[in-house]
């Protein structure tokens, strides 16, 4: 949520909008939410918005993100086992909520929207892959995993089948398979 232009944000201001997008979003899909009736709920101009956000996908975003970035925060156990048996736990609890399906909308809707693509993959993605690189190098320091692992890789074995799941095969995603998919990835990947 960094802004590049204008003044500093009010922070009432920017709540407000935020919430606004986000009850848009949670109301009606990304499709029917506009700048329009962002300002028009949150009793903001248009330009206000625009000040601060390039576009409605950044603003619709940076409200999701608001409201969930609660619901995911990152473990720190001592044990990159069930750090990231919490991280990948929480956020297929979170994907399979009702907030959380959002983020298959906004996927499908970023096939054809690359501003929106753009949006979820800086403001959404690139954040959570942060924290699971976090999760690998501090499991890598305590010689918990492979010291010539590769940590990028590492997280697509974890995360990529949730996502396949999520999005393409439609197949149950529950703790159980969590447990299971983070157990055999680390099979591969933690130090002996």
């Amino acid at each position: 949520m960094q802004s590049k232009r204008g003044r500093p944000r009010n922070v009432e201001t920017q709540k407000s909008i935020l919430t606004a997008s986000y009850d848009l979003l949670l109301e009606h899909g990304f499709g029917a939410v506009t700048v329009e009736k962002i300002a028009e709920r949150a009793k903001v101009s248009k330009a206000t918005i625009y000040k601060w956000w390039p576009n409605k996908a950044a603003v619709v975003m940076d409200g999701f993100l608001s409201a969930s970035i609660a619901r995911l925060p990152v473990p720190d156990t001592g044990s990159v086992l069930d750090d990231i048996l919490i991280h990948a736990t929480n956020l297929v609890r979170f994907l399979t909520s009702r907030e959380g399906k959002i983020i298959t909308e906004l996927i499908g809707e970023g096939q054809l929207d690359s501003g929106l693509s753009e949006a979820y993959r800086t403001r959404y993605f690139h954040p959570r892959r942060l924290e699971a690189r976090l999760l690998m190098e501090r499991g890598i320091k305590r010689g918990e995993l492979k010291k010539n692992l590769d940590i990028e890789l590492s997280i697509d074995l974890i995360y990529g089948p949730i996502f396949y799941r999520l999005l393409v095969t439609g197949d149950p995603l529950d703790d159980s398979y969590v447990q299971q998919l983070v157990m055999n990835a680390f099979e591969g990947i933690r130090l002996d």
